[in-house]
C-alpha cells in the first residue's frame, strides 16, 4: 500500500512539475525579469560598467590607412587609364577618451565632447613610415580648377600660376601630409585673395588631438533603447541633421548607439563624417568573436544605390539632377566644394564601370565591406570595421593645360578601414554575462527536463508494480490447481 501511494505520488509530482515548467516557459517569467535586470544595468550613470566603457572605451580602436600610388601620370594626361598600385597599411591607434562630461538635472542626458588622437604604430604598418611617397591626383589643384572653371579670368591667372610654380594635375606627397596636412602652394597664393580659402590641406586636416563640438547623449534613464543615442551637437537638434543641405551639422559624428536585447529586424543607425550622412546597416548573419554570440549588421547594397533605387540619395546630385552611378556619393558640398566622391573600398557595390576605369581594383567582400558584430543580449559592439574610400572627380578642362587630355573618371586617392574589436578582458566579462543569462533562460526547461524525469520514473515503478509476483515456473502448480 505505501509503495503504491509513493508511486501515484511521484506521477502527480511528475505532472505538476511538467505544468509549471510549461507556464514559466510560455509566460517567460525567467527572460522577463533578466531583460529587466540588463536594462536597469545599461544606463549611463557614475558607477556602472556602461559609464566607464563609454567614457573611456576599453578596446583598442585602429585607423588603417591604404593609399594608391599611380604608376602612370604621363599616360593618363592622354587618356589612357590610371594603373595605381595599393601602399598600406598605414596604422594609427586611435584615442577617444570624453572630457568635460556633465549630467543634466534628471540624469536622463549627458554631455561631453569626444577628442580624438591618433599615433602611429610602425609595427602595425606594412609601410612602416610615415614619410613613405605617394603619387596621387593633386587635390587642391583639382578644388580650384572646378571652383573657379567657369570664371575666364581667374582661371586663366590660376593657369598662369600652375605653369609658371610647374603643378600638375597630380602630385607627391608623405603620407604624413597627405594625412595631416601641409602647406600647398596653390592655395597659399589663393589665400591671399580669399582668406576664407585654407593655405594648408590634409585628408585628416586639423582632425589629431582635436574635438569637434560637444555632444549630448541620452543616458538610458527614461528608456533603454535610447541608451548612448546622440540627440544634439554643437547645439543643433539631431532632428536638424536628417533635414540640413549643407550637411555641417553632422560633419564629425562618427558614432552609433547600441541598446541591450537587439533583435534581427532592427536597423542600425551609424553617423558618419566621412560620409557626410548618417548610414544604416541591417542584419545580415550570425557570428561568434572570441566566443561570444553576435549578430552581424552591414549597410545594404541601397545606402549607395542611385536615385532610381534609393530615392533618399537624390540630396548627392550635386548640382540638383547631376546624379553619379550607384556605388558612389558626391559629398563636395561638405568638403568646402572639393570634388570628393566617397564609396566602399575598391569600389566595392559599385557599378561595373567605375572599377574597369582604373586598373588595379579588385573589390572583395571580405576586405571592403563595413560591418558591425554586436552581442544581441548586451547590445556591446564585440567587432566593428568601417571601410570608406575617398574618390576625387577628375575631367578635362579646356581653360587647364594641365588637365590635358584625361578621361573623365573617379579616381581612387585612398580607403580607410577602422576597426574596433572586443579585448579580452572586456570578452571574458561579456562571456560570463552570456553564460549566466543562459542558465537563467534555461531555468523552465531545467525543471521541465526534472518533470520528464519523475515521468519516466513513474511510468517505470508503476509497470513493475503490476507485474505479478513469482515466476512463470512458480504460479504453474497455482494455475493447474486452480484449475
Amino acid at each position: 500500500m505505501k509503495k503504491s501511494c509513493c508511486i501515484y505520488i511521484t506521477g502527480v509530482l511528475a505532472l505538476v512539475v511538467l505544468i509549471v515548467s510549461i507556464a514559466l516557459v510560455l509566460s517567460q517569467v525567467f527572460q522577463n525579469a533578466l531583460n529587466a535586470r540588463i536594462k536597469k544595468e545599461i544606463i549611463l550613470k557614475n558607477g556602472t560598467d556602461a559609464f566607464e566603457a563609454w567614457e573611456n572605451p576599453p578596446p583598442p580602436v585602429y585607423m588603417q590607412f591604404y593609399f594608391f600610388d599611380l604608376r602612370n601620370p604621363s599616360e593618363v594626361l592622354l587618356g589612357e587609364r590610371p594603373f595605381v598600385e595599393e601602399k598600406g597599411p598605414y596604422t594609427y591607434r586611435e584615442f577617444r577618451p570624453k572630457e568635460n562630461v556633465r549630467f543634466s538635472d534628471n540624469d536622463t542626458k549627458v554631455s561631453a565632447t569626444m577628442p580624438k588622437t591618433y599615433v602611429f604604430v610602425p609595427e602595425m604598418s606594412v609601410g612602416r613610415r610615415e614619410d613613405d611617397p605617394i603619387r596621387t591626383v593633386n587635390v587642391p589643384a583639382i578644388t580650384m580648377i572646378e571652383k573657379f572653371k567657369t570664371h575666364p579670368v581667374i582661371s586663366n591667372l590660376i593657369s598662369s600660376y600652375m605653369k609658371s610654380q610647374n603643378i600638375g594635375l597630380f602630385v607627391t606627397r608623405t603620407v604624413h601630409e597627405l594625412l595631416w596636412g601641409y602647406k600647398d602652394p596653390l592655395l597659399a597664393v589663393v589665400h591671399k585673395v580669399r582668406p576664407d580659402i585654407d593655405e594648408y590641406f590634409g585628408l585628416f586636416y586639423k582632425m589629431n588631438t582635436t574635438d569637434d563640438g560637444e555632444y549630448v547623449v541620452l543616458t538610458g534613464d527614461q528608456d533603454y533603447k535610447d541608451f548612448a543615442r546622440i540627440v544634439e551637437w554643437r547645439g543643433e537638434s539631431s532632428l536638424d541633421w536628417w533635414t540640413s543641405e549643407t550637411c555641417n551639422m553632422i560633419n564629425g559624428t562618427d558614432a552609433a548607439s547600441f541598446h541591450p536585447l537587439i533583435t534581427k529586424n532592427e536597423t542600425i543607425y551609424i553617423f558618419s563624417s566621412d560620409l557626410c550622412r548618417s548610414l544604416y546597416a541591417t542584419f545580415e548573419k550570425e557570428v561568434h568573436v572570441k566566443g561570444i554570440p553576435a549578430y552581424r549588421f552591414v549597410p545594404p547594397k541601397e545606402v549607395f544605390a542611385n536615385i532610381s533605387v534609393n530615392p533618399a540619395n537624390a540630396g548627392f546630385c550635386v548640382p540638383a539632377g547631376n546624379c553619379l552611378g550607384s556605388g558612389l556619393l558626391n559629398v563636395s558640398v561638405c568638403k568646402q566644394g572639393a570634388p570628393i566622391i566617397m564609396s566602399s573600398p575598391h569600389f566595392y557595390q559599385a557599378e561595373q564601370k567605375y572599377i574597369d576605369d582604373v586598373v588595379g581594383m579588385n573589390p572583395n567582400k571580405e576586405d571592403h565591406q563595413t560591418i558591425m558584430d554586436i552581442n544581441p543580449l548586451t547590445g556591446i559592439l564585440v567587432r566593428g570595421a568601417k571601410r570608406v574610400q575617398v574618390n576625387a572627380f577628375v575631367e578635362k578642362i579646356e581653360a587647364f593645360s594641365q588637365t590635358g587630355n584625361v578621361s573623365t573618371l573617379v579616381f581612387p586617392v585612398m580607403y580607410l578601414n577602422e576597426s574596433v574589436e572586443i579585448d579580452a578582458e572586456s570578452a571574458d566579462k561579456v562571456k560570463s554575462v552570456v553564460y549566466q543569462a543562459n542558465v537563467v533562460i534555461n531555468i523552465p526547461f531545467i525543471i521541465m527536463a526534472f518533470g520528464i524525469l519523475l515521468g519516466v520514473i513513474f511510468i517505470v515503478f508503476l509497470c513493475k508494480n503490476r507485474e505479478p509476483e513469482g515466476t512463470k515456473e512458480e504460479q504453474g502448480p497455482l494455475l493447474q490447481a486452480s484449475s
